[in-house]
């Protein structure tokens, strides 16, 4: 009877690790394709300056560390006209 008891533990265990590890052939198809929050980037003629606004966030882990990247990143979304994208509405 002990051994029914940890045999379930086990076998879910198992399939609690199936579907945590995710399919490499999946992976490395849904990356060469753009995703969703790529295309809104992409549409906002600034992805090359938001790359480098994360990258630099990655790196130093400090958003003050960054500010000459996000000035150059709100620059581009100005002369983009993106402002009307995040623009709020009233009610």
């Amino acid at each position: 009877m002990g051994s029914s008891q940890s045999a379930q533990p086990e076998s879910q265990r198992a399939e609690e690790e199936k579907v945590q590890q995710p399919d490499p052939v999946a992976r490395t198809e849904d990356d060469d394709e753009p995703d969703e929050w790529d295309k809104r980037i992409f549409s906002t003629g600034c992805s090359e300056e938001n790359a480098k606004m994360t990258d630099c966030y990655f790196e130093k882990k400090d958003w003050r560390a960054c500010t000459s990247e996000m000035q150059q990143f709100k620059e581009c979304w100005k002369r983009h006209g993106n402002e009307e994208r995040t623009s709020t509405k009233d009610a």
